[in-house]
């Protein structure tokens, strides 16, 4: 999803109050996001139960190791998002697009564009910083899901994944089927030459495969994104009292299905992503992910769950100018001291421009405009 190069947000009138560095102490407009910008590409494992015609079966379960490609790119501006009941705030974000195939067979499984925003305190409702995703997924499904963000030392910590259905509203009750269990043979799951490389480990806890990509990397930093498209997050009978009240999926009609029920209703979308530094010559940023989408048809919850762990193809920083191109001189300072003396001529508001630059870079501006001279 390329954004043209010209285009950048301009707030017609202005937000009265920018907020440049929506997550503070974070000195960049994308906070935690924005190491996010570039193409990443790796493998990774997906587990979907899907609806099955069939007289008397009513599910199929798919299971795919997994090739991805995964491309972040900033937007420029600060996007505006207008208040009634509190000012407008603005918001920072990335156009994303996501491509998923088979590894074993090369086949397409999933596309998606959306975007991924930062949203800055607000007071009404009473929310601290927080990041979302919009995503459309082509089989008839969009979702938007917030979230929080936080950052620690080290490797993360990441819980099993459970692919057991249960009854809509009652996760604590599991049924295990016999799909499940790789030794039974079944018209009903994926064959066997799509699932080379699959062990019963991996379809027991798909988020095995995240913990076994990075078994003996020493990670030094991990900064965690967690999101829903539930203000609530109950499906292991534990609530959280930080998710957001944004959030939600929204279904094509033949998913959401009449009054003898859906064929396969996304109701929930749960996900968390791992943006890590890790150990190398150079040290290098690695993402991993798990994500949970609930299906419900046939009065069942069914856990579709895929994981992905992906590295950073060429390393990509984009300057905080043109993410935020109205900001500050003195803020721009702040982030990037080390800007160039022509960075004003990306950015609209020189308000603020009359930063005087030192001995040394003087001389460097003066070099540069002796070269083009010549």
């Amino acid at each position: 999803m390329k954004i043209e190069d010209d285009f950048v947000f301009r707030p017609l009138p202005a937000v009265a109050r920018t907020i440049h560095f929506p997550f503070p102490p974070i000195l960049n407009p994308l906070g935690p996001l924005a190491s996010l910008a570039g193409t990443w590409g790796g493998t990774g494992f997906n587990v979907i139960w899907r609806p099955d015609h069939t007289p008397g079966q009513d599910r199929f379960l798919e299971l795919n190791l997994t090739n991805e490609s995964l491309q972040f790119d900033a937007i420029s501006g600060p996007i505006p998002n207008r208040g009634l009941v509190q000012p407008d705030i603005n918001m920072f974000g990335l156009t994303y697009l996501q491509q998923i195939s088979d590894a074993n067979l090369n086949a397409g499984l999933h596309v998606e564009p959306g975007i991924w925003a930062v949203v800055p305190k607000t007071s009404d409702p009473k929310e601290g910083p927080t990041v979302v995703r919009m995503g459309s997924i082509p089989h008839g499904t969009t979702i938007l899901a917030q979230g929080t963000a936080a950052s620690k030392s080290g490797a993360p910590t990441i819980p099993a994944a459970d692919i057991r259905p249960f009854p809509v509203g009652s996760p604590a009750n599991r049924f295990q089927f016999p799909e499940q269990t790789l030794t039974n043979p079944t018209n009903f799951r994926s064959p066997p030459a799509q699932i080379v490389g699959i062990t019963q480990a991996m379809v027991n806890d798909p988020n095995s495969v995240l913990r076994s990509a990075i078994h003996g990397q020493q990670i030094l930093h991990t900064t965690t994104l967690q999101i829903s498209t539930d203000a609530a997050l109950t499906l292991d009978g534990q609530s959280t009292t930080n998710t957001p009240v944004g959030g939600g999926t929204a279904n094509t009609a033949f998913l959401a299905g009449a009054a003898d029920g859906p064929n396969a209703a996304s109701a929930r979308v749960d996900a968390t992503f791992w943006i890590e530094t890790v150990t190398g010559t150079p040290n290098f940023l690695q993402l991993q992910y798990t994500q949970l989408v609930l299906l419900n048809f046939n009065g069942l919850s069914w856990p579709h769950i895929t994981v992905g762990t992906l590295k950073k193809n060429v390393p990509v920083q984009v300057p905080v100018w043109k993410i935020d191109p109205d900001i500050p001189r003195v803020q721009l300072r702040k982030a990037e001291p080390q800007i160039p003396l022509d960075a004003g001529a990306h950015i609209r508001d020189l308000s603020l421009s009359a930063v005087k630059p030192t001995p040394k870079a003087k001389r460097k501006a003066n070099r540069t405009k002796r070269a083009k001279r010549k």
